[in-house]
């Protein structure tokens, strides 16, 4: 083989860096690939640094103090100053327990009647009771307020050194809406959100989409048939496929982990709709607006799929996050969706909570289909 052959064959320099140009080039051009591979890992990197934690912080606490004493007060005193507890005083028990079926805390500390009479004869008992619809999060609330009543505790015994003991104080635990305890009943509401998230959101984005893409939709167009009815002929199927996919997994939730459902399956039902029609809207407008699969594939993604996981309250404690993360988990549709099944599952016909949720989705599911119509309409290009 000549030299010249040979020399051909070689890489070249020159033509590598012109090559290597072009293609930098083109990844500078492309919106996608920026966004895959700069932005998406920024915003992963914030997103779990800052907006996740198992740790509680914050935790809503009902207390119950049936008969004010100075061993009352400075129990309190020690959970009012801790970091981790928001105090919510209540007069009575039935009182509190309202405050914990609507969500608004997450544990209630009674003190009865004759708790200072109990620590001066050496042996008190308090009784704590948490919302374990996540049961981690019940496991962590109940130690944090065993540890405030330990640090108390520790803090009387240096003042009052003469004393020969501190009292025994035993903590008696009582858990709600999760009698057994475990993770699969909060875990199975969270995974029915992300099943009908990929139905409605992720399929139904990547399937139109493919129709932008083939100009599939450039033919409808010249025919009589309109941008409305083409949008409804599109939904009805995964609004269907969706409700299908709801029913299998309360079907299997049943049957194969026990979960309880212990709210009206119509309200599920109904509930369940506004989500999937939520869902179905933001498919829309996302391959609607970008008419490429690939594009839709990780705007979907990023949108849906991500704050379903991670800011809905599925996995990851909303109030455990800093301030401004909550506020962000605020429009993200999969949190009251997340909320009302949870509530529906565990609690019961809590109205005030599943109401509220299901308002919410009902706005954006208006909203958003009505920027489906405005984005799909009858138009070529």
């Amino acid at each position: 083989m000549s030299r010249g052959a040979i020399s051909a064959r070689a890489p070249s320099l020159r033509r590598v860096v012109a090559l290597t140009r072009k293609e930098t080039w083109q990844i500078l051009r492309d919106p996608s690939a920026i966004a895959v591979g700069v932005i998406l890992p920024l915003l992963m990197l914030i997103l779990f640094g800052y907006g996740l934690s198992f740790d509680i912080q914050r935790l809503p606490v009902a207390l119950v103090v049936e008969h004010s004493s100075a061993e009352t007060s400075g129990a309190v005193s020690a959970l009012r100053l801790s970091r981790y507890f928001t105090v919510h005083p209540a007069s009575t028990m039935a009182e509190a327990e309202r405050l914990m079926a609507r969500h608004q805390v997450s544990a209630i500390l009674r003190f009865p009647p004759s708790f200072a009479r109990d620590v001066a004869r050496g042996d008190a008992t308090l009784l704590v009771a948490v919302n374990a619809t996540d049961a981690n999060s019940a496991r962590i609330a109940s130690a944090y307020v065993k540890g405030a009543i330990n640090t108390w505790q520790d803090r009387e015994a240096k003042d009052a050194r003469s004393a020969p003991e501190m009292p025994n104080i035993a903590v008696e635990n009582r858990t709600w809406f999760n009698d057994a305890n475990q993770s699969q009943w909060f875990l199975v509401p969270g995974v029915i959100v992300l099943v009908m998230t990929l139905i409605g959101a992720l399929l139904t984005s990547l399937v139109i989409a493919r129709e932008w893409e083939r100009g599939t939709f450039e033919a409808l167009f010249a025919t009589p048939v309109r941008s409305g009815e083409i949008l409804l002929s599109k939904i009805l199927p995964y609004f269907v496929m969706g409700m299908l996919g709801l029913a299998l997994s309360v079907i299997g939730s049943r049957a194969l982990f026990g979960v309880p459902l212990r709210g009206s399956l119509w309200l599920l039902v109904a509930v369940s709709s506004l989500y999937l029609l939520v869902a179905l809207g933001i498919g829309l407008v996302i391959s609607s607006l970008t008419r490429s699969q690939f594009l839709a594939n990780q705007i979907t993604f990023v949108v849906t799929f991500l704050p379903a996981t991670l800011l809905s309250g599925f996995i990851f404690d909303i109030r455990s996050m800093p301030i401004g993360a909550q506020a962000v988990t605020l429009v993200f549709p999969a949190r009251y969706f997340v909320s009302a099944l949870q509530t529906l599952f565990l609690a019961g016909d809590v109205w005030v909570v599943v109401l509220r949720d299901a308002a919410v989705l009902a706005v954006m599911a208006a909203i958003l289909m009505g920027i489906a119509v405005k984005s799909t309409r009858k138009r070529i290009g």
